[in-house]
């Protein structure tokens, strides 16, 4: 599996020499899943850092009622997994799930320190990662707080226009925070519009 897409987006933050490419494909684990296969489980620990090449990943948490809250859909270009699990070693609370046959590429927790550690250039690239992820977070809990349903199913589709064609509609329902039924009569009003 070719790591140009990962490539092309950590040139966007920082610039790599020869060595520190060769070094990051040297560690990268590529893995291709099928669709509902899971590569991070509740209770286990996590690990893999995971960026997705192609195709659509989900984590999500299932409470004790066996209800599923989406975290994150990741499609190509984005990291996903359950971070604290990755870097403390805590059981996740979180699985993750190939929503689409999917192809990825891991980082396993070792080589990542090591990375981390043989190339600082690394530290920066993931600052940033991990301060827009927090951004992207925070901007979404707002959205939760202050919107109405169809206002962040509206927000939704023009942020994500190509997730509804293969994400079911329980799963964007459960990220806007709404049931299935509300997010079909938000969908409905809308037609009617």
């Amino acid at each position: 599996m070719d790591a140009f897409h990962l490539l092309k987006s950590i040139s966007k933050h920082i610039t790599l020499d020869a060595e520190e490419e060769k070094y990051l494909k040297s560690i990268l684990l590529p893995m291709t899943m099928k669709q509902n296969e899971f590569i991070e489980n509740t209770n286990e620990v996590t690990r893999y850092f995971i960026n997705v090449n192609e195709g659509c990943l989900m984590t999500y948490y299932t409470d004790k009622e066996a209800n599923d809250h989406v975290l994150q859909f990741a499609t190509a270009g984005w990291w996903t997994g359950d971070l604290n699990s990755f870097t403390n070693g805590a059981p996740s609370i979180y699985s993750t799930k190939a929503l689409t046959d999917s192809k990825v590429l891991l980082i396993p927790k070792i080589q990542m320190d090591e990375l981390l550690k043989r190339f600082p250039k690394f530290e920066k690239y993931f600052r940033i990662i991990f301060q827009n992820s927090l951004i992207t977070h925070q901007q979404r809990i707002l959205r939760n707080l202050s919107m109405s349903a169809e206002e962040r199913y509206q927000y939704f589709l023009q942020k994500y226009p190509t997730l509804e064609q293969f994400v079911p509609q329980k799963h964007i329902a459960s990220y806007l925070g709404i049931t299935p039924e509300f997010l079909s009569k938000i969908r409905r009003k809308m037609m009617e519009k």
